[in-house]
């Protein structure tokens, strides 16, 4: 997700925290400035690309346990440039009668999924912006595909780290929980500086279309205020229910993530 940058521009002159991701991801829709940008984020914090893999996998990981736990409707909110398997490909894996409302607030990104995605009935293609939840929720593609009568996961999955404490973050997801029936799910994570200073990781982004706001662990964990965290709670993402033998330097990995129920 995008700070500081007006839906109806396309600013391909300074780095973009979605192209950056989607490079580090081994992605080929970015630009030279993304590319130069994320070559100085992994000088600064080596281990970013096998955090941002971590992340990705994490968030398979948790679409996969939200389904297989019944929800059938996910609010994918700051969903960046399509990566595949994508949410809807992982989530229709286990069911295949999952909706999906797909939402940021770059251009760039939104025309990149719709062209993937197309109108289909069971997803949605949504220009919204995080810091203002109250027009994500009633956005007339949110409201097509997802309905707040029945649970909904929703995924904020590498995107709170680009909003300011003066942003109100916790207000933000405070308004998005408040419209979630229980047995709801918030899927979460978030860049810290826990695990080493991060400070010039953060510099990068200062030229960027958003900064880089890393929160300690109890930051975080106050953004799943009335949210039950599931088993293992708010960990490193590799440590989140692994499948597979944990990649290297998975103790350095700046993210944390957690999943949790709405009771």
């Amino acid at each position: 997700m995008e700070n500081g940058f007006s839906a109806e521009e396309i600013d391909t002159g300074r780095p973009h925290p979605a192209r950056i991701y989607d490079y580090l991801l081994g992605g080929k829709d970015n630009y030279a400035v993304d590319r130069k940008a994320a070559d100085a984020l992994a000088v600064a914090a080596p281990e970013v690309r096998i955090g941002v893999r971590a992340n990705r996998a994490f968030l398979r990981r948790a679409v996969r346990h939200v389904v297989g736990s019944g929800v059938r409707q996910i609010l994918d909110v700051g969903t960046g440039l399509p990566t595949s398997p994508n949410v809807h490909e992982t989530a229709q894996e286990v069911a295949p009668d999952v909706r999906i409302a797909y939402v940021d607030n770059d251009p760039i990104v939104n025309a990149h999924a719709n062209a993937l995605l197309g109108r289909s009935g069971a997803t949605s293609v949504v220009l919204a912006d995080l810091r203002d939840p109250r027009a994500v929720l009633d956005h007339p593609d949110v409201r097509r595909v997802i309905d707040f009568g029945e649970p909904v996961a929703l995924l904020l999955v590498a995107v709170l780290h680009f909003l300011t404490d003066e942003e109100k973050p916790a207000e933000v997801i405070a308004t998005l929980r408040d419209a979630l029936p229980a047995g709801s799910y918030l899927v979460l994570s978030h860049a810290t500086g826990d695990f080493a200073d991060r400070s010039d990781a953060q510099a990068v982004y200062n030229n960027a279309t958003a900064t880089l706001n890393l929160r300690t662990r109890a930051e975080v964990e106050r953004f799943f205020d009335g949210f039950a965290l599931e088993e293992p709670g708010l960990v490193q993402v590799p440590f989140w229910r692994p499948e597979a033998p944990l990649p290297p330097r998975s103790g350095d990995i700046g993210f944390y993530g957690g999943v949790a129920r709405l009771a």
